[in-house]
Parts: C-alpha cells; structure tokens; sequence
C-alpha cells in the first residue's frame, strides 16, 4: 500500500482515469486534488471532470490568469452543481496559483469532458448554435427554429417521447445546420484559423459538438419507447458523448502531456457497465470501454473504492468482500496493485443509491485501486 500514485503510472500512460464508487464521497476529489501536483511532476498538464465541457472553458478561462472570481467561475463553470463544492473550488484556486508563474506550455489545463446535460434534464442547441453561427459569420436563425428554450429542458422533454422536441421538424432542421456548420468550420479552418486563432477556432468547435451532442440527445429522448427502456439508451447516449469529448482533449493536449480524468468508476471503467434496476438490469458501453477499445492511446484506469460512511448510509463491509480485504490492510487511504487483491465476492449489503462497489471486472481491468475505509473519518476542510 502506498499514497504515491506515480507508482502506478507508466511512462507510456496518455490518459489516466481516476475514479469514485460515489458521489456522495468528497474525500474522493480531496484526495484528487493532493495526487494532482504529483502527476504534474510525473508530466501531466491538463485535468477532466465529470463536468460539461462547454461550461468548463470558464474554468480554463480563470486559471491561465482571466479576469473573474472564484465565485464567479464557480457558478459559471461546473455544470451538476459541482461548482457548489468547497473540494473543486480549492481545486481552480491551486491550478490558478500554480500556472501564475508558469509559461504556457507548462501550465496546467482545466477540462470538462461531461456533455452539457443533467440526469432529468438538458438544455436547448440554441446558445451553442449560435456561437458557432457567430464565430462563422452566418446568418441563421436559430432562434426561430428552436423556439422557447423551456421546451427543451423541462423534466417531460426527457422523461416523456410525447413531450420531447427532439424528432420535430425544427430539430431536424437544426441539427442540418449544426453539421453543415461543423464541416464548414473544417474546410474552412486556414482561412478562420488566420483571422482568429487556433483557440478561437477550438472553442467554436467545442460549441458546435456539444450543440449536435444535445440534438442527438434530445432524439433518444423522443425515441417512443416504455419507461422501462428508456435508461439504457440515453446512458449510452451520454457515455458515447463523453469518450468523444476525451478523445477531443487528447487531441488538444496530445504534445503538453498526459491527462488526468475524475470522475465516477461507471463513466472510466474499461468494461461493459450493469446498473441493477427493479424492472431489468441496464448494460452499456462506458466512455472509458469506448476509448480503450479504439487503441488509439494508452490509458490506465485506478478506480476509487470505500469501505464505509455513515453519514450517507454505507456500513462497513463484510470481510470477504473486496472492500473488506482492502480495509483490512488500509486504516485510512491507499492505492494498492490489484495484484496484491486476494480473491473475493463483491459486497451486497444496502448500497445508498449512485453508490457501485467493486466487482472482479473491474479488477481485471484496472491497474490498481484508491480505497478509502471510512470517509466520515477523513479530514475535512476548514470551510466545510
């Protein structure tokens, strides 16, 4: 057992996942958050949350030295209510401090690899259409075909196929533009590229994908199937826009170094997801399954395990179980090869929801593990 995580991160790595069993455990991106200055020893230049990608150029924004206040990046940049947590903003802030007497090449980048969407919820293409028209110099008008921006983020535009905009006529037609707008934004990258600039140019793009991400999402949610069936779907929908969303930061980041991905075990492990439900088990690709496969970098993936934490409902772990094996040798935090993990059964107690214990899958896909015992027990923050 060791609390060095550049012991479990080859020289050859390009992308490395760390994950969390739940969010409802901050000790997870505490713990994040005193790894990252060893990865930037180790080469790392760039860090991706669970967070949506366009919101997260706000972040980006903050710590390369922009204008703004902690605050304000913290409410204007996260998406899923992160920006509300103590750990992430003492996560900008550092990045911040550290890059401020970097020179660029070596300052730490701040990414969002999430598409801009909640579980219940996702918002209208309009806005990030129309930075595209913009940047482009078009004179679309997006506004009159996307209509009232309520539509598309209520609750029953997602729950609902009957209450959905996602197969209209103005959908479709908004989603022509976006893509006939995508491949003019390459062909015509010299000439824009020179009368702006490379990032410029990216954050156009960056747009515009999450533009056709959100159309695409909002067309499953249309898609006229029974409540039971409609999980499967739009998880896999989501998951496949986020490997996008890290094979794009990848390219960006590709010569300044590695990257370090955050986020839950479901979104960064190599293996076909399951989420038991009451009316049927749900499978799907995640995004980390899809990256891998395409062999197009090397990635390594440390997912997050816990023992307990009574303040949310999870009770310590029945020896047999991995996490009992691993609470056996870690009194407080730890990474450990999975090598060193005797064989066990995967723990079955009350799991409080959103939380997914180990399992020999991931095991076998993962290079080693980041296990907790008792998050109630970790420090805490002075601000919390």
């Amino acid at each position: 057992m060791t609390q060095d995580i550049r012991d479990f991160v080859p020289a050859s790595c390009e992308l490395l996942g760390l994950g969390e069993p739940t969010h409802l455990e901050p000790a997870f991106a505490r713990i994040r958050n005193e790894l990252l200055p060893r990865l930037i020893e180790r080469g790392f230049r760039s860090i991706a949350l669970e967070t949506d990608r366009v919101a997260a150029l706000t972040v980006n924004d903050y710590v390369q030295g922009g204008p703004g206040t902690l605050d304000e990046v913290a409410r204007a940049g996260f998406s899923h209510e992160w920006g509300e947590r103590p750990v992430n903003q003492e996560l900008v802030a550092w990045i911040r401090d550290h890059n401020r007497t970097r020179p660029p090449q070596d300052r730490v980048t701040f990414h969002g690899f999430d598409a801009p969407m909640e579980n219940f919820s996702a918002p209208s293409p309009r806005p990030y259409l129309e930075y595209a028209r913009d940047y482009l110099k078009l004179d679309h008008d997006i506004a009159a075909l996307a209509g009232d921006d309520h539509r598309w983020s209520r609750m029953e535009s997602v729950m609902d196929p009957a209450a959905s905009p996602g197969r209209t006529p103005e959908a479709k037609r908004l989603r022509t533009l976006g893509e006939d707008m995508h491949f003019t934004l390459y062909y015509r990258a010299p000439d824009l590229i020179a009368a702006t600039s490379a990032a410029e140019w990216s954050r156009a793009e960056t747009h515009l994908t999450a533009a056709l991400a959100l159309l695409r999402y909002h067309d499953q949610c249309a898609a006229p199937l029974p409540q039971h069936e409609r999980l499967t779907p739009l998880a896999a929908t989501r998951d496949t826009l986020m490997a996008r969303n890290l094979l794009a930061i990848r390219r960006l980041e590709a010569r300044r170094g590695p990257t370090l991905a955050f986020a839950h075990n479901l979104h960064l492990q190599p293996v076909l997801t399951t989420m038991p439900m009451p009316d049927q088990d749900h499978t799907w690709f995640s995004a980390a399954a899809i990256v891998d496969s395409l062999q197009v970098l090397d990635y390594t993936f440390i997912p997050g395990s816990l023992g307990r934490n009574a303040s949310f409902g999870l009770a310590a772990p029945e020896p047999d179980t991995y996490e009992g094996l691993l609470d056996a040798r870690i009194s407080t935090w730890g990474l450990t090869s999975t090598t060193e993990i005797m064989a066990a059964r995967p723990r079955a107690d009350a799991m409080p929801h959103g939380h997914f214990p180990l399992t020999a899958d991931i095991l076998d896909r993962a290079d080693a593990v980041l296990h907790i015992s008792d998050g109630a027990a970790m420090p805490q923050p002075a601000d919390c």
